[in-house]
């Protein structure tokens, strides 16, 4: 199993919650129709069956949105919802056909005739949560100072997979302000072991400690004047 981590982000910019409950909605069919090897209802009826497997309906959404990541004024034009819904299958067809699969072409025509163009990071993310799911995977954010080779990827994963019970799925990032150290998210918890945190604690109980001296002294000095 290759335990290297995924240095790759799925987005640059965090999902609004509307992206992410329409993203589940989408991911879910295109899932179902990769399983089913190709068929998707939609108002228009179902699309032809293809070959092909799941990992590969992942891999290849994934190809596409890195790709129209790097196509910004076409991506443009797909999340406009000045041009209709027509002229966006027909740019889909002639885009991506013989070149894409046939589930995920009449896919996006699916999600153009709903004007949903625009959540295609937030159906990919969701995507990813669900096939992780049902494979028992765990995805785990790893945030470092410095990279990390594949040797520590594996193992920190080998020290996650019992407590998490399940197969960590690693994305590297890097942050030099961190200065040592590490922070895994996991789900919605968060254990930062960075040196930058430890300094922040360290200043935090300074601060209160002083804060805490000054009022003894107040109190003391109540005291004793009696006021």
């Amino acid at each position: 199993m290759d335990h290297t981590p995924n240095n790759a982000e799925t987005s640059d910019l965090p999902l609004s919650a509307s992206e992410h409950q329409v993203g589940a909605v989408y991911a879910k069919a295109y899932l179902a129709a990769a399983k089913a090897g190709g068929t998707v209802s939609n108002t228009g009826g179902t699309v032809a069956k293809t070959g092909g497997t799941v990992d590969a309906a992942v891999e290849e959404f994934d190809a596409l949105v890195e790709l129209l990541r790097q196509l910004p004024k076409f991506s443009a034009v797909l999340e406009s919802a000045i041009v209709s819904a027509d002229d966006k299958q027909q740019m889909l067809d002639r885009s991506l056909a013989g070149k894409a699969s046939v589930t995920l072409l009449n896919f996006l025509k699916v999600v153009a005739r709903h004007g949903r163009l625009d959540c295609l990071r937030g159906i990919r993310a969701a995507m990813h949560e669900q096939y992780d799911a049902e494979r028992g995977r765990v995805p785990v954010k790893l945030t470092t100072a410095n990279p990390i080779d594949a040797a520590l990827a594996k193992q920190i994963t080998d020290a996650l997979r019992p407590v998490l019970g399940g197969e960590p799925v690693l994305t590297s990032k890097v942050d030099p302000a961190l200065i040592g150290g590490l922070v895994l998210r996991i789900g919605d918890t968060v254990y930062d072991g960075s040196v930058a945190m430890q300094l922040e604690r360290v200043r935090e109980q300074m601060i209160n400690r002083s804060v805490h001296e000054i009022q003894s002294r107040r109190d003391r000095f109540r005291n004793t004047t009696g006021s």
